[in-house]
């Protein structure tokens, strides 16, 4: 994938640098190897699911952790002297990994869970409120205009 430079937006846009660092950041988000493979579901309007498949690794090897709007997934497989086996095929992969997501505005986790070799990560988004879209109720402008006069009086 091409690098694209953004800086020369950077003098003539003012506000936009977090969408740029996101433009950026992609790129090198997707690691070649794939691993571990991942799927990221929608359960419900506001409810995600990130499940990872992560066979052989146990809760102590996982570190997750949110930055700013950035979840990082970490695994890294503590070798165990006492544990040396000897492999005729080894298809497991235990290796080290890194996966990062990019969370949208107001999307946090709720929760992580390792169950049969699979992580799920559960995210909510919560926009406020004074976001959300409200109606308004349509009164007579007249009443209003006198409930301030008497009000003043």
């Amino acid at each position: 994938m091409r690098h694209v430079d953004f800086a020369p937006l950077y003098r003539s846009t003012v506000g936009f640098d977090r969408l740029f660092q996101l433009l950026d950041g992609i790129t090198g988000l997707e690691e070649a190897t794939g691993y571990p493979p991942y799927n990221i579901e929608r359960l419900a309007e506001n409810d995600y699911r990130i499940t990872m498949a992560v066979a052989g690794f146990a809760e102590a090897d996982i570190k997750i952790e949110v930055k700013e709007s950035t979840l990082s997934v970490r695994g890294a497989k503590t070798a165990d002297p006492a544990k040396e086996r000897s492999f005729l095929h080894r298809g497991i992969a235990e290796r080290t990994f890194e996966r990062r997501f990019e969370l949208a505005d107001h999307v946090e986790v709720k929760g992580a869970g390792l169950e049969d070799g699979l992580l799920h990560i559960d995210l909510v988004r919560n926009v406020p409120e004074r976001l959300k879209p409200r109606t308004i109720a349509i009164g007579s402008v007249a009443h209003g205009a006198k409930q301030i006069e008497a009000k003043a009086a």
